[in-house]
């Protein structure tokens, strides 16, 4: 049987090719899944087909990732920043799953190899998908794990499970019950008899990412399987702004691409003047706007994920800071893409046959997810003082 590993491209420039071949299937497929309020799960399949997991899993158990807490992430952004051209959804879904591999496999967690080399199978050959669990938003009381002879027991609900509507498994962040209670992850087959999956997920975006919520009703998860939490360092944390940035990033060039798309099927231009849209200067000065756009945000995003890998935990205010700019442009750059779609394309692009407006609503529902405001304050905060806050004040865990 030939596995996603043994074919998979061998280098991080021709998998991210690979990826970018195939774009506007992974667009359509987002259509679809925008359209029917269900898992983008062909997206995910044909990802894994190709050997994307790679970029995702430390070379020593046959990855492409060095292993290292900021190895890599110049290339796990462009991925997906990539993905999320294609298809907002299965891009943040398959960060999600990036994002927990990156905390299962460090060292810190202390897994042992049995199940760290399981983990890495699953994910190079099987199509595992990770989710991150952590949410208690709008529930009641924390999740808590409680010791039991051969693992522990798992009690609670978490508000949002991005990823996880092709079940996979949960990285559960609890609170280990005990004389002195501490932060703790279990990791929980979605499967399980004793998950409830609630199916709730009904927003007007990122429809695909099905983040819904998840009652654990007293699973039992064995030793194993199971760790100590600890805090991340402030340079990852700053690194992830660059993942978030890499998805709207994607969402914008995306729209970018549907826009030129339907833009050539117009059989006129918005001028009557003009015979067609090639003819008009409106509709090229429109789209050759949000071009130079995305592709400063695009540079910005991409100069800052390359310098924090190389810069680790040096200069954490200043790489951190060009985080929160890359971040800033993304979005805004994103949204204006997605939100101009309707105005240069005309009444007619707004038919349900083509659900263009999914690109805005997905922008728009995950910029949401932590206002730019605030990331613009920090960087004022930086010019004026040299100085931000401490990062653990800053991000939401």
């Amino acid at each position: 049987m030939t596995t996603a590993e043994s074919t998979a491209p061998h280098d991080i420039p021709t998998l991210l090719s690979a990826i970018g071949a195939r774009r506007q299937e992974l667009a359509d497929t987002g259509l679809r899944s925008d359209r029917d309020n269900t898992d983008p799960s062909d997206n995910l399949a044909l990802l894994s087909e190709l050997g994307a997991a790679r970029i995702l899993v430390p070379a020593a158990y046959g990855g492409l990732w060095d292993g290292t807490a900021l190895g890599g992430i110049g290339a796990f952004t462009r991925a997906i920043a990539e993905i999320s051209a294609g298809d907002g959804p299965t891009g943040q879904n398959w960060a999600t799953t990036g994002l927990v591999s990156r905390e299962i496999f460090d060292e810190s967690s202390a897994l042992p190899e049995e199940t760290r080399k399981e983990l890495a199978d699953r994910l190079l050959n099987k199509g595992l998908r990770l989710v991150a669990s952590n949410a208690e938003t709008g529930v009641n009381g924390k999740v808590t794990a409680r010791p039991v002879d051969g693992g522990v027991i798992l009690s609670g609900t978490k508000s949002f499970n991005t990823n996880s509507g092709g079940l996979g498994i949960a990285n559960v962040g609890c609170v280990l019950q005990g004389e002195q209670p501490g932060r703790h992850h279990v990791l929980v087959e979605l499967g399980h008899p004793d998950v409830e999956l609630h199916g709730d997920w009904d927003n007007m975006g990122q429809r695909g990412t099905r983040s819904q919520t998840i009652t654990y009703h007293d699973v039992f998860v064995p030793d194993g399987w199971h760790y100590a939490g600890h805090t991340p360092s402030p340079a990852f944390l700053g690194a992830v702004m660059l993942l978030h940035s890499g998805l709207m990033q994607g969402i914008g060039d995306g729209a970018l691409d549907a826009l030129i798309q339907y833009v050539r099927t117009m059989k006129r231009g918005a001028l009557p003047q003009y015979a067609t849209a090639a003819d008009d200067p409106l509709i090229l000065r429109r789209v050759g706007d949000l071009s130079s756009r995305l592709a400063a945000s695009r540079a910005l995003l991409f100069a800052a994920a390359d310098r924090i890998e190389a810069a680790a935990d040096d200069n954490v205010a200043v790489t951190s800071v060009e985080c929160f700019r890359a971040k800033v442009a993304c979005v805004e750059a994103s949204l204006e893409a997605a939100g101009s779609m309707h105005e240069v394309t005309g009444a007619r692009s707004t038919s349900n046959a083509y659900r263009l407006d999914r690109f805005w609503r997905n922008a728009r529902t995950f910029a949401s997810h932590d206002p730019i405001d605030a990331k613009n304050v920090y960087v004022g905060m930086f010019e004026v003082t040299g100085e931000i806050p401490p990062l653990s004040t800053i991000f939401r865990f």
